[in-house]
This record gives C-alpha cells, structure tokens and sequence, in this order.
C-alpha cells in the first residue's frame, strides 16, 4: 500500500469508513479506493484473529478498528508513558493488542445509533485500570466525547483512579481533556462553563471518575437530562467504564436502574464492565435489558510475572488434564489453626465491642517475617514501599482494637534488636531460613539474602513501621504518595478488599469469613506484581480457606475455558452462558440473576476420589463393606476373575446393577472436586436407557499391591485379598479432610486393555480416550477401580517436604471411575450457567438476593 492508505485510514478511523469512501470517491479512482476499503478490514479483521485475548462477540458483530494510527493525540502519549515508566516493549505490545481488541468490537463511534454492552474478565490485581485506561485513549482517538468510569463504591479507589488518569492521560495532552472531577471532587454540581464545554461541538474529551453510589449517580443523571431533552446529546458518542462491574452494579434496587438510566440517556453510548470477578455479570437475564454483556465478553490473558490464585493455591486438574506437581502452586500459604481463629477475631457482630485481639503464635511469625522480608528487600536494592495486610474482620471495632497489640509488639522489636537479644535473634535467623528453604529465591531468579546481611537493616525497618488502620471511619488512610517509601502494616476491612492496590505487598494475614466466590477473591490482595520479590510473599490463613481459594482458582481456570471454547466454536453470548463450577460451602455470588443448573457429560472421563475423613472409623469402614459387597455379588454373579499377582486383580463382566448398589453405600467426602455417587449414578442410568450396551457391563480392577506383611493386607473375598499401597497425604491436610491429592496414574486407565504401561504414559489425555473409544470390546464398557490404601502410608523421601504420614484409623478404599466415548446424552453435574432460553424460571431454582449500596459515605459492610 502506498503513503495515501495512511491518510484514507485516519480518516476512516476517525470520521467512519462510510463517511470517507462517499468523501474520497467523489475525488479518487473507485478502484483505488475499493481497495483501500479492502485493505482496511483485512486489518480490522486481524484484531479478531491475531491478538491474544479471547473473545465472546454477538452474531454479526465485525471488528472496524485495525489499531492506531503513529499522530493518534491520546494513545501515542499514554503509550510513551508507559515506556518511559520502564515497561517493556512485549509488555506494552500486549495492552497495545488488547486494548485495540476491545474498540474494535465496539461499535464504530461515526454510526448514528448505537448500543455496546461488553465485559472484560480480567484478575485480581492484574492490570485492569492499566487496559481500560488505554481503551479510554483509544476511544478518544477514534472519536468518543464523554467517558463516564464508574469506579467501585469506595472514596479510596475512586481517588485512587482520578489520580491514576490525570496522570497517565490527561497530564500527557491536557490540552484534549476536560474533566468534570477530581481526585478530591467527585461529582457535583458542576458549572454552566462544563455543560457548555460538553455541548459544543470539537475535538475535546470530557472525563468524569464518578462512585457508584446513588446520590452522585443521581446528580450526573440530572444534570446532563436537560441536555437531553434538548437533543445536544444526539450524536455525541460516550464510553461508560464499569469498574468492579460485579459490584452494585448488578440487581442493587439503586445503583442497576441508575446506571441503565444513565445509558439510555444517550443514542451513541458503549457500555464497558471490568471486573475479575464475572459471576453475577454472566448471570444477569439476558432478556430483561439490562446489563449482560450481549456485544461481547473479553477474557484478558494472564501477564507474565502476575501472582494469582493458581500460581499460589494451585488448582484441580479439570477436563483434558492429569494432576501433578505444575498444579500445586507455591509454598507460601502458612495454615492458622481453626482453635485459635476466636482468639484473633470474635465470633460475631455483637461480639466485637470489647474485643481484645491476642498475639498468637502465627500473627506473631507473620508480623516478623514482614520485617525480615522488608529488610531482604533492603538488601536488594529495594526501596520501594513494603506493605504487610491484616484483615481479620469488617467490623471497625476489631480494626482499632489491633492497634496496641501491633505497637507494643513493634516497641518490642525495637528494643530487643537495640539491646541484641540472642534468644530474639536466633528466633528470627530460624524463621528467615526456614522460609528460604520453602520458597528458595533462586526458583525466580533472585538473589539469596542471608540473615546477617540483612540484620542491620532490621531496626530501621521496625522503626519505620507504621500501624495503619484503613475502613470507612477512619481517618489514618494508605497513602503512598509521598517521596519516601511507606512501611506500613494495614488492618482492615472492606476498603481494603476492593480495588484498591496494596503496593509492595508482602504478608497478608487473612482470616475473615466470606461465603461467595466474588466477596472471597476480591479479598486477596496478595495477586498481583512482585518483581524482583517474588520469593517473598506469604500469607496466612486458616486450612479452610486455603480450600477454598484453590477451589476458585479452578473455576477461574474453567471460566476461561468456556469463554475460549466458545469463541472457537464461534458462539455468542446470548446463545450460550459460561459455566460456573459450584461448591459445596460457597455460593457463587448473592446475585444468581438467571441461573440454572447446567448440565455435563462424564463420556470420556476420569473421576477419583482425594479426600478422606482418616479419623472417622465408621465412615471409613463403611466404604470397605461396600467395596467387599461389590467384590463379593460380581464373584458370586460369574465375574470372571484374573490375578497380576502382583496385587491387582480384575473382575470382568461385572454386571452394572453391582456398581450401582456400590454407589449407593460408597460414600465420598461433600467437597470432592469431581467424584459424586449421585451424579454418576444418574448418568449411568441414562445411559442405560440410551443404548443397550452402553455402561450395562464393567470391569472392576482392585489396585492393591504385594502383600508380605499381615498388618497390610485387605480382603475383599476369600478369593481377593491383597496388599495396601501408599498414599500420603499433602502437608496442612488431616483429620475430617486428608488429602491424597493424585490417585491414579496413566496406566491405570487402560489397566483392564492390553496396552503396555510404557505405551500408556506417552499417551496424551485425548489418546488414552481414543483407546478405549476405538476398541469393540471396550467402548461401551465402563471401568471402576478401587485402592485399598494404607493407613499409615508415609511419604517417599522426596515428597517429604511436601507431604507428611497419613494417620487414618482404618485403612482406605479410595475410589476412580473410567468412562468410555464422548456420550451425548448428559447429567446434572456442579455448574451454573445463565439461562438464555427466553423461558420462564421457577422462582424456586435460585435465590434473587438484592443488596442496597444506598449510603453516600463509604461502605464497610459485606
């Protein structure tokens, strides 16, 4: 393309292509033209195919926007910004490719009407503001006049994004901006000057960083509906970013029907929601017109170096995967025992005036390790701010009771560091290289900082240690603006949870309860960046809750997934919802707008059972009578029966009826990822009825091992008796949930095919199904396996960090199921997805719980 395709594709960029083809033909070769026409979309087309982010876009909805243009007045300068900042050129090339990615799916500003309504699914933590400040440049380059950012329903991260925009885009090009608040000013009544600025026609850009809170909601409305009603809004264009879209902004009796009123105010208006959090925002009725995401749904991709929940708790393998080592996560969660919880928060509202917080044991290690860490950073060259997080409860009362504790713990410091205390010293020089050994700096590439280098640099660190008490009463905020670097241990609730960035986080101390999945994530403030302190972090929290975020670090995983799939399969999002893996304790959000349960299939899976109540005889003793009643019906029924001798024994051509009798007595523990007897049961049933050989004959495989020790030896029947195998349990497991974590192996998907182990574990998940799916013999045939594993079964020695002993009162019979093909017909399993079927829903199928956000302070409640 020639230097005249530059000036064709401005101009198409910013006045739309329509425009400049009726403009360029009636002066140029129609030709020409049609092939600049051409090679426009092919570019715009390439935002659709090329950038990384995966995308959910509705029927017929092309890209328009190729990216930018070299002399764009707003995204060149945020860009060199960033540059200059120290971002590094791949980096900036990913938010360059998906913030373009987001404009060209909305609608092009030079259209007369127009209604976008998308999401972008970011993570906690992870750059969110970062990506809607450069969609907001680029959409003042393309020609949007007004962007309204809705930003959460706090005072501090409403400041905080004013700050963050007026020094990233408005102090670069403060000539193009006009901004209707401040970071000391949220909307008010604003001047007859700023409504005359709005209304004219021109280049400029109006910004306004409004909280969702219904009184400044309420004035915004007002005052630009006589402007309205005048029709000097007809064609302006207007971006309203939703910040924390999941909060308040969905089924509030205020806050939802103020800002659908604020987007019909307008006819040219793109609505963007931004949160980490999605669950309610898929769940909203996408026939109700309100504020599912119908235009698109955007899942930006992970930045290299970002800590999430995976990279923290791990996560389950989900379909298409095996467990391993890759999925654990790293050593940096320090359990709090349930025992002690009481004693650091009080057990309910009205218990909290007069509560008194003690120095146990674990809040004593992780205020110490701040310091030491702090002070390893120090020796790194390090001299940012070092912030440690305690959240122990939202109530206010609990948050000002910490602050005596945590002085005189700090006087403490202070005075054994001056004096030289040995038995203190020897103390911290144990914890700091105990630490170093579970997460040694060199796995991230950094330097090993030995406790006497930075010893000297402790008591200035303890010194500098402010104890900050951050909630909506209080008048001692975070503030990092000042020119020296801030230590600070932060207590608090709410205002802490959303949004708001902790820089230089380093310990979180995390013991509040949370029941929904979007209140739980929102609340780790450790995800994020730690450059150059990756090694550092810790966190602690009860076992439970560690759970817990392993549990929505699967769901994130799968969520994405679903929104990958459905794009290759060229789905939009009101065809189909994203699934959303439920819990058994959790819910996933107090908003469950439209949902239904969704529905799976187990055709071509594998599902094992992990956890176990190792202290419950009779729980444990009632899955050997059913594995013995099951052995013992099949043998008697004519199963034929073949000895490995080496421990395994197989039953053949058990007859489906002695499966479904195992299921019924067989009993897995409620929080079990994948395995549920009921579920497995219904499906086998249905699949009984689909065809009629499909799952009505099994192979079951005892997966003992060599038997020489009497105390180790199970007998399933006279005639199947074998030895125990070993399966530790993962460290901070035990008692009413040990967990095994990985059951079976490779091999033993094909155990009852003769395919040699070797051949077996080469094979990807999709080969193993293959297998079984091409062979007459077995494609129809189901497979159960049972391990009778060892009471007492110890850790190898490499594991021994990891793992420890598992101390059940009885031995265990664990549990698998193999499925064969990728079976149709499908079964309840443990999703929701919204329902877009237009059909009415039984109110009694979810709960529809609103939450008023009515208060024009800042909220400090759940």
């Amino acid at each position: 393309m020639d230097d005249f395709f530059d000036v064709f594709a401005a101009q198409a960029q910013r006045n739309g292509l329509d425009q400049t083809v009726l403009k360029f033909r009636m002066r140029f070769d129609a030709d020409e033209i049609d092939g600049y026409v051409r090679e426009f979309q092919r570019r715009a087309e390439s935002v659709r195919v090329g950038y990384p982010p995966k995308i959910l876009a509705a029927p017929g909805m092309k890209p328009w926007y190729p990216g930018p243009l070299a002399d764009d007045p707003y995204w060149v300068p945020y860009a060199a910004f960033l540059h200059q900042d120290g971002w590094p050129s791949d980096r900036l090339q990913i938010l360059d490719e998906a913030s373009s990615k987001i404009i060209a799916y909305t609608n092009d500003p030079s259209h007369a009407t127009f209604l976008t309504k998308g999401l972008v699914v970011g993570h906690v933590q992870s750059g969110k503001t970062t990506n809607y400040t450069a969609v907001i440049a680029k959409a003042a380059d393309v020609g949007y006049r007004l962007i309204i950012v809705l930003s959460g329903i706090h005072n501090g991260l409403r400041r905080q994004t004013q700050e963050r925009l007026a020094e990233q885009l408005l102090a670069r090009k403060d000539d193009g901006w006009f901004p209707l608040t401040s970071a000391d000013s949220d909307f008010g009544e604003q001047s007859s000057k700023a409504a005359a600025y709005l209304h004219q026609s021109g280049t400029g850009v109006t910004l306004c960083v409004v909280k969702k809170n219904h009184k400044r909601l309420h004035k915004l409305i007002e005052w630009l509906r006589p402007a309205v009603q005048a029709g000097s809004f007809a064609d302006l264009p207007v971006l309203i970013i939703d910040d924390e879209a999941d909060q308040a902004s969905v089924d509030t009796p205020t806050i939802n029907p103020q800002i659908r009123q604020l987007i019909d105010l307008f006819a040219k208006r793109t609505y963007l929601g931004y949160t980490a959090t999605p669950f309610a925002n898929v769940l909203i009725d996408p026939t109700a017109g309100d504020l599912y995401p119908e235009t698109f749904i955007l899942s930006l991709p992970q930045p290299d170096g970002y800590f999430g929940a995976e990279k923290i708790f791990g996560r389950e393998a989900v379909e298409g995967e095996f467990s391993g080592s890759d999925l654990d996560g790293h050593d940096m969660v320090r359990i709090v025992p349930d025992e002690t919880v009481n004693r650091l928060r009080p057990r309910g509202r009205a218990d909290s005036h007069g509560f008194v917080p003690v120095m146990t044991t674990e809040l004593t290690e992780a205020v110490r390790y701040f310091w030491l860490a702090t002070a390893a950073r120090r020796c790194r060259g390090d001299d940012e701010h070092s912030t440690m997080l305690i959240h122990p409860s939202m109530q206010t009362a609990v948050h000002e009771a910490y602050r005596d504790p945590l002085e005189r713990m700090r006087t403490t410091m202070v005075d054994a560091l001056n004096t030289g205390d040995d038995e203190m010293l020897a103390q911290l020089r144990e914890q700091w290289e105990m630490e170093n050994r579970k997460v040694p700096a060199a796995q991230f590439g950094n330097r090993f900082v030995p406790f006497d280098d930075l010893l000297p640099h402790l008591p200035g660190i303890v010194e500098e240690t402010r104890v900050i008490l951050d909630n909506h009463r209080s008048r001692d905020r975070l503030d990092y603006s000042g020119q020296e670097p801030v230590v600070a241990i932060a207590v608090g609730g709410n205002t802490l949870s959303r949004g708001l960035t902790l820089e230089g986080l380093v310990v979180s101390f995390f013991v509040r309860s949370a029941r929904t999945y979007d209140t739980l994530l929102q609340m780790g403030r450790w995800f994020g960046f730690r450059q150059g302190y990756e090694d550092l972090p810790r966190i602690w929290m009860t076992q439970q809750l560690k759970d817990h975020f392993r549990h929505l670090a699967t769901v994130e995983h799968e969520i994405r997934l679903d929104i990958r799939r459905y794009e290759e399969q060229d789905i939009p999002p009101s065809e189909v919802g994203v699934r959303i893996r439920t819990h058994p304790v959790l819910n996933v959000t107090a908003k469950m707008g439209r949902a239904r349960t969704s529905y799976a299939s187990y055709g071509g899976r594998r599902v094992q059972t992990r956890y176990f109540r190792e202290n419950d005889k009779d729980w444990l003793r009632g899955n050997l009578r059913a594995a013995r009643a099951l052995i013992g019906e099949a043998v008697r029924d004519g199963a034929a029966l073949q000895d490995h001798g080496n421990g395994e024994v197989l039953l053949r051509d058990v007859d489906v009826r002695h499966v479904l009798q195992f299921l019924e007595g067989y009993q897995v523990h409620e929080e079990s990822p994948d395995l549920d007897p009921r579920l497995i049961r219904a499906y086998i049933e249905k699949e009984n009825r689909r065809s009629p050989q499909s799952l009505l004959s099994w192979t079951v495989a005892v997966m003992g091992g060599p038997a020489p020790d009497p105390q180790h030896v199970v007998e399933f029947d006279e005639r199947v008796r074998v030895g125990t195998i070993s399966r530790s349990k993962l460290k901070d497991t035990g008692g009413e949930k040990a967990d095994i974590k990985t059951l079976m192996t490779k091999e033993h998907r094909v155990i009852d095919m003769d395919v040699p182990s070797a051949e077996a574990r080469r094979k990807s998940e999709e080969g193993l199904v293959a297998l079984r799916n091409d062979d007459p013999d077995f494609q129809d045939r189901g497979l159960l396996l049972l391990y009778p594993i060892a009471k007492d079964s110890r850790p190898d020695e490499a594991n021994e960090e990891t793992r420890r002993p598992l101390e059940a009162v009885e031995h265990v019979i664990a549990a698998a199921f193999v499925f064969p093909g990728n079976s149709k017909d499908k079964v309840a399993n443990r999703y929701v997805q919204v329902d877009v079927s237009n059909e009415a829903i039984d109110p009694a199928e979810y709960d529809d719980v609103a939450s008023a956000l009515d208060d024009d302070d800042d909220v400090d409640t759940a």
